[in-house]
């Protein structure tokens, strides 16, 4: 996973004081997909209990896996990455329903956005493998980039399947599957009746209706640093997802300097801004995780420029003179809930 906690406040889902009843909440959480997951749901219907709930979301969390994985063999990621055929490869639905959507992205930010960098985002050890013994040189980068670019990758949807232009074409959907599955779980569970519930996926989050004490979810960003987990803001939700993608937490040092996991698709390297982290708030998880990706890839000025362009809720978090510094789109102060206090 690429993506910073995004802490759920834990007093916010205490009950009322006094004579009110409060709705029944019910609570599950687990590991998937290298991370955790965590469901409320607020109201079940009758029949629908912890087992049956705890089933229906690890159903859906399992194909999820399987289909998008890097990290297990059979997954239909996989074996797409270890083919050498330039023909159509037969994909599930979902897969090629996400990578669609990847290709959208990546078009909208401008190349930000790429799932064709596993070969880069290994080559600079964040991958499946190991940090590498040596950090790869330009020459090295310059052979890569003739296996990476978003426009050597094809998808059909009729029939569900993908093509590369060059044999040895890699994908990586960690940037976008984590909330692709937040979505689909929630269709999931609303199929089922569950009309109010908080989906977090290592740190992609969807609320959808009220929580149990009859507002909008309140979620607290956390703050950008290496300490213990503190929040910095604090957002309210209703029918909206957010994710923060930062800095802070996948990293490694060489020679006093930091490298960060997320890889700038327009110069093969770890990005090296002074942004802490984004979070971007959109009607769906898919929407946000790949977006937060982009934004931390163009940088607190460039990425604003484009969430203002597009009129889009994002906050960028930056380290100016020692000090974190927050800058918000109109849109999102929208969101903001100022009733804890300013941080």
């Amino acid at each position: 996973m690429n993506r910073t906690i995004v802490l759920i406040v834990p007093t916010l889902l205490l009950a009322f004081m006094g004579c009110a009843k409060r709705p029944a909440e019910l609570s599950i959480s687990g590991p998937t997909m290298g991370t955790t997951y965590s469901v409320k749901v607020i109201e079940p219907p009758p029949g629908l209990d912890e087992a049956v709930i705890r089933h229906a979301t690890e159903e859906v969390l399992a194909g999820i896996d399987l289909a998008m994985s890097s990290y297990r063999a059979d997954s239909e990621v996989s074996r797409f990455n270890a083919s050498a055929s330039t023909q159509w490869f037969p994909v599930s639905a979902d897969l090629a329903r996400l990578v669609r959507a990847a290709l959208e992205f990546s078009e909208l930010s401008g190349g930000a956005f790429d799932v064709t960098l596993a070969p880069m985002v290994a080559a600079w050890g964040f991958g499946p493998a190991a940090q590498p013994v040596s950090l790869p040189q330009d020459a090295d980068l310059d052979a890569l980039r003739r296996r990476v670019g978003y426009r050597k990758l094809h998808v059909s949807m009729q029939p569900f399947a993908l093509r590369k232009d060059v044999p040895d074409l890699e994908i990586d959907l960690n940037g976008i599957a984590p909330g692709y599955a937040v979505d689909l779980l929630s269709a999931r569970l609303s199929s089922m009746g569950i009309g109010r519930h908080m989906i977090d996926i290592g740190g992609e989050v969807l609320a959808v209706g009220l929580n149990a004490r009859g507002g909008p979810w309140r979620v607290a960003v956390e703050r950008p640093v290496d300490a213990e987990p503190a929040p910095y803001a604090i957002v309210q939700l209703q029918d909206m997802a957010v994710t923060t993608s930062g800095e802070y937490r996948r990293y490694y040092e060489r020679d006093g300097r930091r490298y960060s996991h997320t890889i700038d698709p327009r110069t093969g390297k770890p990005v090296a801004h002074a942004l802490a982290s984004v979070v971007v708030i959109g009607p769906t998880s898919m929407h946000t995780d790949a977006w937060a990706t982009a934004f931390n890839v163009l940088g607190a000025q460039p990425g604003y420029d484009l969430a203002a362009q597009r009129q889009m809720p994002v906050m960028f978090i930056e380290w100016r003179d020692g000090r974190l510094h927050r800058r918000a789109t109109p849109q999102f102060q929208a969101y903001l809930d100022w009733s804890e206090g300013e941080s």
